[in-house]
């Protein structure tokens, strides 16, 4: 298989992925119930090439999310760089 039909499969399968996963988080949410009582926290994570925009409702969400977008930058500067030693 070239190289550009395996990125073109593993791109589909991600979004597939990506798809399935948000599917049986709502469903979970919805069988789960949210209960009466109690504090919501959240907060949310939008990267735009390799700027992100953080949201949340607390501090601790919010150091949650900055981490998360410290690690996904590395992990496309990671990628990049190796897909150009390959390449």
């Amino acid at each position: 298989m070239p190289y550009g039909d395996f990125l073109f499969a593993l791109g589909l399968i991600l979004i597939f992925a990506g798809f399935i996963i948000a599917f049986l988080a709502v469903l979970l949410l919805f069988l789960k119930g949210v209960p009466v009582r109690g504090r919501t926290r959240g907060g949310g994570l939008i990267m735009i090439g390799p700027i992100p925009i953080i949201f949340g409702t607390d501090k601790e969400s919010v150091k949650i999310l900055i981490i998360l977008a410290i690690v996904l930058i590395a992990v496309v500067v990671a990628l990049m760089l190796v897909l150009n030693l390959i390449v």
